[in-house]
């Protein structure tokens, strides 16, 4: 069966997603961005923002305890930037576009993703030729459960044995892979990845 719809994630997929490089942007001292790091990008909060079960106020006042008073304000200004300090991963951007002019697949989105992602995805420039997207926040479920794949499958009207999936994380790969969808693990290397494409496309 011929592929007609390529999925990718977004962080480490489309973009680099680095805490250190987000808080450099605006703090210079080496013990604050180390702290402020740790606080303001800690798993504890960015899971159940993924998950859609807190919101970016709550985490502020959550990371506030655990800050000196005098690291609020910056701390406020890293997690209400870090949208924009996202660089591209070079050739991603181009990669899509080529994918979906070349074949005519539908391209998606798929990721774990806040609510305030979810809000300005409209001005992250990388996405612009995508068809669909699928943030994870939104819907409170996270991959790889089985009924996000299944969502997205269901909401755009595809069969996963139409459909590849780019991710970074084995785990997600192997929970799209035994939905059914094809898992493509990316390492990063944005011409292996064209070459996969090319070659399973062209079917």
């Amino acid at each position: 069966m011929s592929i007609k719809n390529v999925v990718f994630d977004f962080g480490q997929v489309m973009v680099h997603f680095e805490p250190s490089y987000m808080v450099g942007k605006y703090v210079e001292d080496k013990e604050d961005a180390a702290l402020l790091e740790k606080v303001v990008f800690d798993r504890l909060y960015w899971d159940k923002l993924d998950a859609g079960t807190i919101t970016g106020e709550k985490t502020l006042e959550e990371c506030r305890k655990r800050l000196p008073e005098r690291l609020w304000d910056v701390a406020d200004t890293i997690f209400y930037n870090w949208i924009y300090n996202i660089p591209e991963i070079d050739g991603m951007a181009d990669l899509v576009s080529y994918v979906k002019n070349t074949y005519g697949v539908k391209i998606l989105l798929l990721s774990n993703i806040s609510h305030y992602f979810a809000d300005h995805a409209n001005e992250i420039s990388c996405l612009s030729d995508f068809d669909g997207f699928v943030f994870s926040a939104r819907i409170g479920i996270v991959k790889p459960s089985r009924e996000i794949f299944e969502y997205l499958c269901n909401s755009f009207g595809i069969l996963p044995s139409e459909t590849v999936f780019v991710d970074d994380n084995k785990d997600n790969i192997n929970g799209a892979n035994q939905f059914g969808i094809n898992g493509y693990l990316f390492d990063g290397d944005v011409p292996k990845l064209k070459a996969y494409l090319d070659e399973i496309l062209k079917k």
